[in-house]
């Protein structure tokens, strides 16, 4: 490993003046910057980050703690944050909480004991009161930047998120667009801020429209493909006489479509289906998804733009990112009579 005493004898100056060189103290000369830095580079030398932060209280070091690495919708996300970081000069560490509480404070808690400078949490969604170590967060004054829509007590941090309510709305405009009226909606978590922003984004646009809202019509499940799978069975059992259902994420109304593809329901020219992110797997399912695509990347990249904001010392900030509409061949209008 190439040490400062290497650079030092090379370069024919004091080893206090090559660190001085590599931290750009302002008493050198830019001719022996110049000099001391090519031969730095020529030779391989790579920085004791740790000893570096000791030194500066900087460690360049940033967490990012996502529920899991698992569901395609944070990949894109998780690569913006990534690579706008490199550009600044940061490292990442990611964690997973798994949607589990206890879970979340200890890898807080770890990330805070590497002494990252700065957080993004999706946090786990959960009633009541604020979390301990949200509370240590705010104490401590943490940079910390939260993804997507959060719960009440994360209201005193930064966030980015998307419009999660407009991007529902809509998807369900587009549905009664095409003629539909019977719109089943498979809901998601009732503790989850962004499937209660997704359900009511889909109430918002059947009052836009003057259709009168039907609670028979909300299935409570999940946020799998086996949740929506199971979902499109109990469509079937139900005999509601919908003609579209309108899935709370990608992988939900997926599962669904197989669900109803298994019990000989047509996709869509008995039933429409539409989801919600844009997942990959959305454009090449069994029958390519209508769904909202969310800037996922832009999200990333606005996060970080607020992150070192913060650093600097910078105000809270919150910004909110519109989706897009993608209508594909799980659309369509309603046929006479519904198998569902």
């Amino acid at each position: 490993m190439v040490r400062l005493k290497d650079i030092a004898e090379r370069a024919g100056v004091s080893i206090m003046t090559v660190s001085k060189v590599l931290r750009d103290a302002p008493d050198i000369s830019g001719a022996t910057k110049s000099r001391v830095r090519a031969l730095a580079q020529e030779m391989g030398y790579v920085p004791h980050a740790l000893a570096a932060g000791l030194r500066t209280r900087a460690t360049r070091l940033l967490g990012l703690v996502i529920p899991g690495i698992i569901n395609p919708v944070y990949a894109r996300l998780i690569m913006a944050i990534e690579d706008r970081a490199f550009e600044l000069g940061f490292e990442l560490f990611l964690a997973h909480t798994l949607e589990k509480p206890e879970r979340e404070e200890l890898v807080l808690r770890r990330l805070l004991a590497r002494r990252v400078e700065g957080l993004f949490v999706i946090p786990v969604a959960r009633l009541g009161d604020t979390p301990g170590i949200y509370a240590e967060l705010i104490r401590l004054n943490i940079p910390t930047v939260v993804l997507g829509l959060a719960p009440r007590f994360c209201d005193r941090f930064s966030r980015v998120a998307n419009d999660e309510v407009g991007a529902s709305r809509e998807i369900t405009q587009h549905l009664l667009g095409l003629g539909h009226r019977r719109i089943a909606f498979l809901a998601g978590p009732t503790v989850s801020p962004s499937a209660q922003a997704r359900l009511e984004g889909y109430r918002r646009g059947l009052r836009d429209a003057g259709v009168e809202f039907d609670d028979r019509l909300i299935f409570q499940c999940g946020s799998t493909v086996e949740d929506g799978f199971q979902a499109g069975l109990e469509l079937v059992r139900e005999s509601l006489g919908v003609t579209a259902l309108q899935g709370v994420n990608d992988l939900v109304a997926i599962g669904a479509l197989n669900g109803l593809l298994s019990q000989g329901v047509r996709v869509p020219e008995d039933v429409s289906i539409a989801g919600f992110g844009n997942i990959l797997s959305a454009e090449n399912a069994r029958v390519p998804l209508t769904t909202v695509r969310e800037p996922k990347f832009r999200l990333g990249i606005a996060a970080m733009e607020i992150m070192h904001k913060l650093l600097q010392g910078g105000p809270p900030e919150q910004r909110v990112l519109r989706a897009e509409l993608l209508p594909r061949r799980s659309t369509a209008a309603p046929a006479v009579n519904t198998l569902i």
